[in-house]
This record gives C-alpha cells, structure tokens and sequence, in this order.
C-alpha cells in the first residue's frame, strides 16, 4: 500500500519536455445497484481510453511495455457504495510499466511496476471525447487542470513511442523531485531500477570477477568492480547482479555539505543478506579531479528504505591521486565515492602540523618572555602604552597556547571539551585581533593628535576584552557552532588532524567566515592605511631618517598588522602552497615576531641615544613629537 501512495505521488509531480506520465481524475457519476471495473489494456501505444456509463467504469487500450490484462471487477466487494457519485484518478506510469486506478479511498494497481523494454509509450496527449449524457464523466482533470466540466461518457488519449533512455535521462536530470521519486519507488518495491545498467555474473570459488561499467572516463571504465571469490563462499547460489547508476541527483537527496559522485553501484546476490566478507569487493571510481576529501560510503537500503542515508561503515578508502578512488568494502548494497564540500583538504598537512606546533610554542614562550620584559621595563619608566602592549602579548600567548594543546584536548576530551575549548580559541583570536587594532589606533593617535588626550585604560579594556566575547557569547547560546573538527590531508584522508574549534557544518562556516575574515579585512584595511601614514610622517622628520630603524618599525608593524591574514587568503593557484607555508610560519610564530620587534626597537633607541624612533613602541611618542614641532 506504501508503495501505491509513493507512485501516486510520483506522478503528482509535473514534467518537462517529455510528459511522462498520465494523471486524469474525475467524478464518476452512476447509477445504483452493482457496478462494476472492466480492465482491458496489453501492450503497444495506440492509445488509452477512460469510460464510464451507469454500471461500469473501464479503462481500455495498448499502452504498456509488458503488462497484459483482461479483467471485470465487482466494485462492491471493495466497499465502493452505488448511492451518490464516486470521484476517482487513473495514474500511468510508463517508465514502471504501471497503471493504478485511485477510487473509493482504494488504490488499484491494474499492472504491477516492471523494467519496460526499449520503448515507452508517453506524451499522452488528449483526443476526442463522447458527447454528454445522464451518466458518466464530469469535472475531468488532467493533472489538476480542469478540462471539461460536463458529464460525458469517455475520454481518450493518444501516444507515442520514445526512447525510454532518453525518458530516463529526464527523469534523473538534476534536481528533479520526479526522479528522487521514483528512485524511492524504485528502492521500497524492490525493482530493477529502469534506468541503470545490469550485469549478470556467475562468481566462481576460485577466481576473481571484473566487471566494468559500460560508461567510460578518460578512455577508460568509470566504475570497475571486482568480485573476490569469498564472495561465492558467502552465496548460496554466487548469481550476482552489478547495477551502474548514473545522474548522482538520485542518490544526493538530503545532502549539502558533501557530494555523491555521478556514479553509484549496486551489488547484490539475489535477496540474501551478505556482510563481513574475509576477501573484500574493490570498486574502483574514476572521475573528474576532484581536490578535496573523498571517502567511500554505502546504503542499506533494507535499513532505510524510504531515506538516503549514505555510512561509511565496512568500506575502506584509497584515493589515487586527484581522478581515481578505490572503496574496498565487506558487504553488499549499493556504492559510491563522497565528496567532502567542506572544509577543503590539506595538502601537506603534516608539515604544518609541525610548524604550528613548533611555531604555537615559541610563541607562548616568547610572549611570557615579553610580558615578564614589559613589567620590568614598567618599574623604570610610566608609559602610557604599557597596558596595550602587555594585552596583546597576553591575549597573543593564550591563543598559541589554545592552538598548541587543541590536539591533544580533542582526542582526549572529545566533542564535549572541545565545545569549551573551540569558544575560548575563538574569544582568544577576536581578542588579539582586537589588540591589534587598538595598536594601530594608538599608534595613530600618538602621531597624528599630539594635542588631544589618549582614551583612558578602561575604553582600551572594553574594545579588546569585553567586545569580542559578544560574537562569542551568542554564538555559544545558540550552539552547534564550537565543537570537534577533523582536518584531512589530501594523501591521508583516512587519518585526520582532530581539533577543537568550529564545527564542519555549513552554518558554522558561515559563522567563521563573516566574524573572521571581516574583522581581518578592517584589521588589514586599517594597518595599511596607519602604515602609509605613519611613513610619511617619519620621512619629514630629521631624527627619524635613519633608514634600518625606520625599515625595522615598518617590517614589525607590518607582521603585526595583517600580513599573515592576507597570505592565509590566498589559497587557489600555482603559489597556493608556497603562501600556505607562509601563511602558516607567519601566524604560528606571531608572538616571536611580536616580542623580538619590542626587543630590536628597544635596542635600536638605546643605541641612537634615545632617539624618537625608539618611541613608537613607548609612550613618550608624544614628549618626542612636540619637540620636533618646537625645533621646527
């Protein structure tokens, strides 16, 4: 009964260039006593004909692939009373070769799915009609358009004969609710799918079976398969069936973020139920390049017959190179490659594991070395950039720190830590993305608004400690955005990098994309514009045209300020890798790069005496920059 619903509603659904299929609905209007189903339809396409008079309703004609019928059916022994009128569809379905009449609340399946041969009869257009009478047909609807509203006798259509594969290829276009429709029928009735390719092959115990899809990539087979000969032992017969599948819209409903390759594989052995093989089935895929991860899956669609669920359980991947994967799995059901959409793989991965492993800890090292240096300095001197430096550095520290133990808390802790974790890396980075900025802006307002005051310590606290936990407070109320995440590498997509931090689904990309990358581009827009700035400030000033120690100022703010955000987006192109590993040095070793600016600046001004470059890093930028104005 399921399965009468599913067709109903397969062929519910409207067609394009060919029309598939016939859904004409009506009032049959009778008269009382027993009334009756005549049923006479056989193969051919000269048409259908729908007629009803005050005892009968009959559907009569050549439309069918292989069903036969000659029929006459008591209507009452399924509950359909004589009194009053009785609305009803007929359903044609030519790619099923079925025929159901809908009357009575009763679903009548008149031909039975089957694989059609090589010609379908579709394009059911509508004919001649009878004239009106007392009993018969009235509202007639053609796929819910009403055609005639008076009551007449008979309704007739025409066909023709088309290339069922050419109906197939419509059928499973690209985003067809038709096609995703009568997969389901399809899989939930247990047919032949009428669009895909099957071979039959007997297994042998001692040998192994290759067969090859007749589609072909390249010059060579898009899908073989390769039967082991434990398979024979596990059969009770070794009669086993591969069906290719082309079209991967059939097979992609429900998934977004990941992607079916265009061809699927169905292996079975009659109805038995084989898993656990001692030998396992190679299925080897040749595609497109394909750059981000793949992994090979399966559905039991004897487990979920109604939704596409595809598991990677009992199937082992082996990609080989950008074009070919291999799936050797250990059961049989039905087959396919998928394509990881994000987040993309990571070619060397294990290389920049290492440098930020190694970077992350310098960098602790070298913040904690910088924090301590700034105290100290701060016992001699009141500067009024002590707090803006000493933040950075901590919130810098503290985010290596984060990103030098988040593999180990992931694998230990597991998805419930690393939603903690992952927060507070997140609130760690907008942290010290937001020192930065509030360096660039100091730096600004020491050059340019000599005169005007610096905003007191605690305006600094709220834009660098209070602002960026915002994003990261709401984020963690809604949830599902901080968690585990697995980064794969292109040659060892089995084996992924596990991480605390945004977890892989779409909304959470969306997230990191839009709070990330735009504070990034204020970040970067706004250092560029301080740095022009800011040289061509010092340029006009005598004690500042010492060119290493204005060079030196330049390159430090620079690895400051941005740098590493625009290499990191530069992720496409013949230099894609080189500006990974840039990208990757440059961030990881942010806080070596941090304290040793601090420290070659410091030593620079000592060395000119104290001259005024060595201020940009102090706070008496200001006592410096109102004497030059009296000298000049």
């Amino acid at each position: 009964m399921a399965v009468v619903f599913l067709l109903i509603g397969l062929l519910s659904i409207a067609s394009a260039e060919n029309d598939l299929f016939l859904n004409f609905c009506g009032t049959w209007r009778h008269g009382g006593g027993e009334l009756s189903l005549n049923v006479s339809v056989f193969p051919g396409c000269a048409g259908l004909s729908v007629s009803a008079d005050r005892r009968s309703l009959s559907v009569r004609g050549r439309i069918t692939g292989r069903c036969s019928r000659d029929d006459v059916l008591p209507l009452q022994s399924l509950g359909l009373r004589s009194d009053g009128d009785s609305p009803f569809c007929v359903f044609w379905e030519p790619l099923l070769d079925t025929l159901i009449l809908q009357i009575g609340g009763k679903n009548l399946t008149l031909c039975w799915p089957a694989r059609p041969r090589d010609s379908c009869c579709t394009d059911l257009t509508y004919g001649s009609n009878m004239p009106e009478a007392e009993y018969g047909i009235e509202n007639a609807k053609i796929r819910g358009d009403l055609v005639v509203s008076q009551t007449r006798t008979a309704y007739n259509f025409y066909g023709e004969f088309t290339d069922c594969k050419a109906l197939c290829d419509q059928a499973v276009s690209s985003g067809s609710p038709y096609g995703n429709m009568l997969n389901r029928t399809v899989q939930l009735q247990n047919l032949e799918h009428p669009c895909a390719e099957r071979v039959d092959v007997q297994t042998k115990e001692s040998e192994m079976k290759k067969i090859t899809s007749p589609e072909s990539e390249g010059g060579e087979p898009a899908v073989s398969v390769q039967l082991p000969p434990a398979l024979t032992l596990a059969s009770k017969t070794g009669n086993a069936s591969v069906t290719f599948h082309t079209n991967n819209s059939l097979f992609q409903d429900g998934y977004t973020d990941v992607k079916v390759l265009r061809h699927v594989v169905e292996i079975k052995v009659g109805n038995e139920i084989i898993s656990d093989l001692s030998e396992p089935i190679r299925i080897a895929f040749q595609h497109e390049p394909k750059s981000h991860s793949r992994r090979c899956v399966s559905w039991d669609t004897r487990k979920d017959p109604w939704l596409v669920n595809w598991l990677g359980d009992g199937c082992e991947t082996v990609q080989r190179g950008d074009t070919h994967t291999d799936c050797l799995c250990n059961h049989l059901t039905y087959f396919t490659v998928m394509v990881e959409l994000m987040p993309r793989p990571v070619r060397h991965l294990l290389a920049l594991t290492v440098i930020t492993s190694l970077g992350c800890a310098l960098s602790f090292i070298s913040c904690v070395a910088l924090s301590v240096y700034l105290f100290r300095k701060r016992r001699r001197s009141k500067e009024q950039s002590f707090l803006i430096h000493l933040s950075l550095s901590v919130s810098v520290g503290i985010l290596s720190l984060l990103f030098f133990l988040t593999g180990v808390l992931a694998n230990v802790g597991g998805p419930d830590v690393c939603v903690w974790v992952g927060a507070l890396m997140h609130y760690a980075l907008l942290c010290s993305f937001a020192w930065m900025g509030i360096e660039v802006i100091h730096t600004f307002w020491l050059v340019y608004m000599v005169f005007s005051p610096s905003p007191r310590p605690y305006v600094w606290l709220l834009l660098g400690f209070v602002l960026p936990a915002l994003p990261v407070l709401i984020l963690a109320a809604v949830g599902g955005f901080y968690g585990l995440m697995e980064v794969y590498g292109v040659d060892e997509a089995s084996e992924p990098y596990r991480m605390c931090w945004f977890t892989d689904t779409p909304n959470s990309w969306l997230a990191l994309q839009v709070i990330n990358w735009s504070v990034m581009g204020v970040l970067v827009l706004s250092g560029s514009v301080m740095l022009f700035l800011v040289y061509r400030q010092i340029r006009t000033r005598d004690e500042w045209k010492q060119k290493g120690v204005a060079f030196l100022s330049i390159w430090g703010l620079s690895v400051l300020f941005g740098i590493p955000w625009v290499l990191a987006m530069i992720t496409y192109g013949p230099a894609a890798d080189a500006m990974q590993f840039l990208a990757c040095i440059f961030t990881a070793f942010q806080g070596f790069f941090l304290m040793l600016r601090f420290l070659m600046l410091d030593w620079m001004r000592k060395q000119a005496g104290g001259s005024v470059m060595g201020s940009s890093s102090t706070g008496s930028t200001r006592q410096h920059m109102l004497q030059a104005q009296e000298k000049s």
